[in-house]
């Protein structure tokens, strides 16, 4: 129901489907807008529409829990806003006619348009003249902003609701995956294989093949990667009836792809029916037995959990875990300086190059499986297929590509120019973390040349606590100096801090080190600030004196 017909039925009809009685609507007076009056009918029915919003709304629209306690909040901001008027009822100077309405006139009265109600038309006023100009109402900044919020949430209900709309019909057809019969039962199939020669984007599929354990352990953080057989890894992704998980989410299809030679092969299991998990499990499960590994995207939050609870609840045996990349985690920690996110799709645009064109959307991919199990035409589910298929791709381009770029910042080996300097921060770090100091400060060295803006501050800081770790002091204080020359504000005063312990520590400058921790106020709590400027003055202090007493020792004395 529209705010329209809601305003309308709010407005006119009462409990019972009777019209409830209004007071009568005083004339506007004449140093008053006229206006005000109508606003304020209109705050009241704002404040009962919130309420009736609260009781009458589908699940849809209860996700914006604050919206009726917006609309409630405006309506009573306007009636704060608005000024108090006398009620034309109440007056006892009030002309006849103006008072509490009779019942015949109640009844006439609901047979008015409701546009008519909501906007009268101004009578004569008997009042004293107006003045030429009335003042004009200062602007309360709360229904400003209430105004935006509501403004903003009908834009976000507007895009969700594009995202929700249904794609073209696909053209009548089969469901293009085949029957099998196993020595567990039959299983639907849909395979088809990738030369060598396929690329998904800018990256090459068979390129996965090409990474180094080692290098792939040090990317995933995850130490017991560095000896798996990458030759015979297993990527997987999984389309289901939703994604909250649990006992109620079925996986009715489950992609596969491994490589065969080079050629990548991408076997996909689809359900054809609730009821018969059991067959396309045990496939998995065999499939499991000759691989190395899992390659997934939140695959160890989603879709091998959700997996393993299918296998428990059809009273299949769960095949032995794998060792297991999860490409999600890679890729936040690469990428996390891009600040738009790690999801699959923007990955694919904006590292690989590939935009997907007339792709389902996740979100309608369950509502296609119900209705392909209610009796629908199997083609609608082809697009469900080939966005699986995209996702297997992805993930072996992805991998192939993450892995020669961490490359490139191995010793004997340049980082290539023209790489994007926040992901080669991204980079610098995982090295960082992985404890391969020279691959980090190489990218570091590379982002800092690239950039000389935030991203070129953060990555001279990483370069200079890379030269102190590596015991070169001046060249961390160096980096730090360099980093300086653009950086503002609390940046700046983090760099001063640095610099102050550096020089107290390290290089032994205790002058210098006071003169940046006065620049680093920011930088710290005003007690720990406090205490660090006392005890290098003290320590400053002492060793003038020494230096002092040091000369006088060396003089030579008098008569000697």
């Amino acid at each position: 129901m529209d705010l329209k017909r809601k305003l309308a039925r709010l407005t006119s009809v009462g409990p019972g489907g009777k019209a409830p009685p209004r007071p009568a609507v005083a004339e506007p007076r004449a140093e008053e807008p006229a206006g005000t009056t109508a606003e304020s009918n209109v705050s009241e029915a704002l404040a009962r529409l919130a309420q009736a919003r609260r009781m009458d709304e589908p699940p849809s629209t209860q996700a914006e829990p604050g919206v009726p306690a917006a609309l409630a909040r405006l309506a009573q901001a306007r009636r704060m806003e608005a000024p108090s008027q006398p009620d034309a009822g109440d007056s006892p100077t009030a002309p006849a006619g103006q008072g509490t309405p009779a019942p015949a006139t109640i009844g006439a009265e609901a047979q008015v348009p409701t546009s008519a109600r909501a906007h009268p038309a101004p009578r004569p006023s008997t009042s004293s003249p107006a003045p030429e100009a009335a003042a004009p109402r200062p602007s309360d900044p709360r229904i400003d902003s209430l105004r935006r919020l509501l403004s903003d949430w009908s834009e976000r209900q507007g895009q969700a609701a594009a995202r929700r709309g249904t794609p073209p019909p696909a053209p009548p057809g089969p469901l293009p995956v085949e029957s099998r019969a196993t020595a567990h039962g039959t299983i639907h199939v849909s395979e088809r294989i990738h030369t060598p020669e396929h690329r998904h984007g800018s990256a090459p599929v068979a390129a996965a093949l090409d990474v180094e354990g080692p290098l792939v352990a040090s990317l995933a953080l995850h130490a017991d990667l560095a000896g798996v057989d990458f030759q015979r890894m297993l990527f997987l992704d999984t389309e289901t009836t939703g994604l909250a998980g649990g006992t109620g989410t079925v996986p009715f299809l489950v992609g596969l792809a491994w490589f065969e030679g080079r050629s990548l092969k991408v076997h996909q299991l689809f359900l054809r029916r609730l009821g018969e998990e059991a067959p396309m499990l045990r496939a998995l499960a065999e499939r499991m037995a000759t691989s190395s590994c899992l390659v997934t995207f939140n695959g160890k939050s989603f879709d091998w959990p959700l997996l393993r609870t299918r296998f428990v609840l059809n009273r299949v045996p769960a095949p032995a875990e794998l060792p297991h990349l999860d490409l999600l985690h890679c890729a936040r920690r690469v990428f996390k300086h891009r600040g738009a996110g790690a999801r699959l799709v923007h990955l694919e645009d904006q590292v690989l190059g590939f935009r997907r064109v007339d792709d389902v959307d996740g979100s309608l991919i369950p509502d296609l499986y119900f209705r392909y199990l209610r009796g629908g035409d199997g083609a609608s589910l082809t697009p469900v297929l080939e966005h699986n298929v995209n996702d297997l791709l992805l993930l072996a381009a992805l991998l192939g590509e993450l892995v020669r770029r961490f490359r490139a910042g191995g010793a004997g080996a340049s980082v290539p120019r023209g790489e994007d300097p926040r992901d080669l921060l991204g980079f610098a770090g995982v090295a960082l973390r992985a404890r391969d100091y020279e691959r980090a400060q190489a990218f570091a060295r590379a982002a800092a040349a690239g950039d000389t803006g935030a991203v070129g501050i953060e990555a001279l800081a990483l370069a200079s606590r890379l030269s102190r770790k590596a015991g070169d002091a001046a060249a961390a204080a160096a980096h730090l100096h360099q980093a300086l020359n653009t950086a503002q504000g609390f940046q700046a005063a983090a760099l001063h801090l640095q610099l102050t312990k550096l020089y107290e520590h390290d290089l032994k400058d205790l002058a210098r080190a006071l003169h940046h921790a006065k620049l680093a106020s920011a930088a710290e709590l005003p007690a720990d600030h406090h205490r660090r400027i006392l005890r290098l003055e003290a320590r400053l202090a002492r060793s003038t004196r020494a230096a002092s007493l040091d000369l006088g020792m060396e003089r030579p004395r008098s008569g000697t």
